[in-house]
């Protein structure tokens, strides 16, 4: 009795309810200020706490998934600090270069990749791309939870992996504002400030199921001038890494499907040039081999060491 009355003591200690408490108020606060208040937000601070208190199992598991939440946090405060405002957005040369390099031939004109399939869609191609591309987020997250279950390291790596990723492509978004293609569909060359986010030919899945799924999905786009490099395209691909390096088996193959369909599903719907999928895939790389060196060779390594241990 008395040493389940020590362990209770142990895990509501005053320091952690401040702590917890403090972080959260700070969230909201700071939140209000750069983004406006949301509902959101609310959930947000609802589940970490709730979760952290629950019991040690599910602290260590919102602790281990803060990692996300940090990326989350991030990406939603972007809203703030628009990328145009520091640096010229890239409309017209991404678009020349990308008819330049993939250029294709059709009914006697030239044209880019996204401008081909805008003219050739397919009902079936629709809904394939559009399931592809439902998939960026939710993969990754499974990916991460069996992870979490089954070797707590790899999993450290893999999510510090998804928040490098993230981290190096947000600099790239703000020294190299793009537009995506479907910008230069809808508006042509001309930059044009506040431009709400589009869901392109994604809402032909919409449309197919009488849905405003990618509308809605769309309509909260941190940035619409942040196509390059493209971490949709990023994203799968850092998954099949950790798979093959944790020798998943058969489903390696689906992973390699999914990083190719989310490939082509950008392109296809318009949302990123093949220019912006290759610096996706580069960009992945580079997360990959640093993260590798910076735990390998550097005392970074101590810190994860210690952060593996503490969701343990």
């Amino acid at each position: 009795m008395q040493d389940d009355i020590a362990r209770t003591n142990s895990f509501f200690t005053v320091k952690t309810i401040y702590t917890t408490t403090l972080i959260s108020l700070a969230y909201l606060l700071l939140s209000v200020v750069l983004v406006g208040f949301k509902a959101d937000q609310l959930i947000l601070i609802l589940i970490f706490n709730s979760l952290f208190y629950i019991s040690a199992g599910t602290r260590k598991f919102i602790l281990g998934f803060s990692i996300f939440v940090v990326y989350w946090i991030i990406f939603d405060y972007m809203k703030a600090f628009p990328n145009y405002i520091f640096n010229t957005v890239h409309i017209a040369d991404l678009y020349h270069l990308e008819k330049k390099l993939f250029g294709i031939h059709f009914h006697r004109q030239e044209l880019t990749p996204n401008e081909y399939w805008k003219l050739n869609t397919s009902s079936f191609l629709d809904v394939l791309t559009g399931l592809f591309y439902l998939m960026w987020v939710p993969v990754p997250l499974a990916f991460a939870t069996y992870l979490f279950f089954k070797n707590r390291k790899q999993f450290v790596y893999f999510s510090l992996t998804f928040l490098w990723v993230n981290l190096l492509g947000f600099v790239v978004y703000y020294a190299f504002p793009a537009a995506p293609p479907w910008y230069v569909q809808e508006h042509g060359f001309q930059f044009i400030y506040h431009t709400a986010g589009n869901t392109a030919g994604l809402s032909r899945f919409d449309h197919f199921f009488n849905i405003h799924l990618f509308q809605g999905i769309y309509s909260k786009g941190s940035n619409v001038f942040a196509a390059m490099p493209s971490l949709h395209s990023s994203y799968p691909l850092i998954v099949l890494y950790y798979a093959l390096k944790n020798k998943m088996g058969a489903i390696n193959i689906f992973f390699f499907i999914l990083v190719v369909g989310i490939w082509f599903a950008a392109v296809y719907n318009s949302h990123h040039y093949v220019l912006d999928v290759f610096g996706g895939m580069i960009c992945a790389v580079v997360a990959i081999f640093s993260f590798n060196y910076l735990v390998k060779y550097t005392r970074f390594k101590d810190y994860t060491r210690q952060f593996i241990n503490k969701i343990s």
